[in-house]
């Protein structure tokens, strides 16, 4: 029978949640010194997901996860899909009217259930075995799959604590694969100050020259090949993981509108980071706000987009002050985490003299998106005005690419301007004083006269 994959993880997963109440009931119970149907926990049969196809099933087998790890894993979900079966963990030392420290735990701020720690496991798979307990830490340390592939973690809210006290914290993304399904899309805010963008055109309508085109190309084969070249043909050893580019011209010249394409095409996500939400003027935010987003894109297959990137990774200057300094330790920073990013990293600018060199000798391609041509412009102008409108009649396209250069964005802005006074008017006729108006007003906002 088909399943969903909703429906596959929620029969995987309860099944799960049943074998860890199980654990934790026989753990309870030998502790306490109380009658139990197994000596040890570890003689409780796990539950058959080998032949299974949900998300989870397909994680375990993968990770070849040994019994404890089965354990942290199931227990970093039960707040989130079975709460309750961590309540047993609510119980009273009547000694000291107070939880057992051995249990740990947390209560949340607005969950009324038990939120696991390191302890709580250390707890389930421990006891007090000591050996047990130490083998445990190794779990949640940097080099286990868990933390290097940014599926759970122990998060410490307060400086030197014990090490287990952390809470077991799900990864969002890996939440979201083990119900739904479906990949998780971090919201826009402060801990992540980047934005999804999509684009519901076509490679038809990106008006480039053949050139142009080539050097795109050239990213998009590095997404659909650049796996197979790293790690089939061992070029890991080689080279740096990733692909970075800079884009650069002048505004409206299809930049963003590149990005958006290279994702649709390859199925990738593309986030423009919001440059206005990371710089700081205070010492070490910008570099934290940046942290946020390579740390939550790292193994995500996402391309990173910045837009106007000579705001953060401008020239660096003379060591003049404090202040200089740590401007250029940020663009040090900046440098090292692009390079180190396994994805596509993509930097927009207008100007490309604004940037700092070191960034230069970083990129795999940089592509100049032009001011198009004539030809360029009248493939733009015939594509730009709706199927439901017409143009005057004996309105030559021909005179008005030729003899006004505008870019990409411009134009369509015109297009805008002219079918809105076409409407205005009842009609859906467009003419040309109108188009010739929202020209003016274009070549305005660069000081220009028509």
């Amino acid at each position: 029978m088909d399943l969903t994959p909703l429906k596959s993880n929620a029969e995987v997963l309860a099944k799960e949640m049943r074998w860890l109440a199980l654990v934790i009931d026989t753990r309870m119970k030998l502790y306490f010194s109380q009658d139990s149907e197994y000596t040890d926990i570890y003689t409780i049969p796990l539950p058959e997901l080998v032949a299974d196809d949900s998300v989870y099933s397909n994680i375990v087998d993968y990770y070849h996860m040994t019994f404890d790890e089965r354990i942290i894993l199931a227990l970093a979900l039960a707040p989130h899909i079975q709460p309750h079966l961590l309540d047993i963990f609510f119980i009273k030392n009547s000694t000291y009217d107070r939880g057992f420290t051995e249990i740990g735990g947390i209560k949340g701020q607005n969950h009324g259930g038990f939120i696991p720690t390191g302890e709580t496991a250390a707890f389930i798979i421990a006891g007090l075995d000591l050996e047990k307990r130490f083998n445990l830490i190794n779990i949640f340390r940097e080099d286990h799959f868990f933390r290097k592939f940014k599926i759970l973690d122990l998060v410490h809210t307060q400086p030197n604590e014990p090490f287990l006290s952390g809470v077991i914290t799900m990864a969002p993304e890996y939440l979201s694969y083990f119900t739904s399904g479906l990949t998780h899309k971090p919201d826009y805010g402060i801990n992540f100050p980047a934005k999804l963008i999509t684009t519901n055109l076509d490679w038809s309508d990106l008006v480039l020259e053949e050139n142009i085109l080539t050097e795109v190309n050239e990213i998009k084969d590095w997404i659909d090949y650049g796996p197979t070249l790293m790690n089939d043909w061992g070029m890991n050893k080689k080279i740096k993981p990733g692909f970075r580019t800079l884009f650069y011209g002048p505004p409206g010249t299809g930049k963003t509108l590149t990005a958006s394409l290279l994702g649709k095409s390859s199925g990738l996500d593309v986030y423009r980071i919001d440059l206005s939400m990371v710089v700081s003027k205070f010492i070490g935010e910008t570099e934290k706000n940046l942290a946020n987003v390579f740390d939550q894109a790292e193994n995500k297959n996402w391309i990173l987009f910045f837009d106007e990137a000579d705001a953060l990774f401008g020239k660096r200057t003379q060591t003049s002050s404090s202040n200089d300094r740590h401007a250029n330790q940020e663009v040090s920073y900046l440098l090292q985490r692009v390079e180190d990013f396994p994805g596509v990293v993509i930097l927009a600018t207008n100007l490309k003299a604004n940037l700092d060199d070191a960034f230069s000798r970083r990129f795999q391609s940089m592509i100049y998106f032009p001011i198009p041509g004539p030809e360029q412009r009248k493939r733009l102008w015939k594509q730009v005005f709706s199927e439901e409108s017409t143009l005057e009649k004996d309105f030559d396209l021909d005179e008005i690419a030729i003899k006004y250069e505008l870019a990409g964005g411009a134009i369509i802005n015109v297009s805008r301007y002219s079918s809105m006074k076409a409407l205005k008017r009842g009609s859906n006729i467009i003419l040309k004083k109108d188009i010739i108006e929202g020209i003016r007003k274009e070549f305005g906002k660069e000081g220009k006269i028509v």
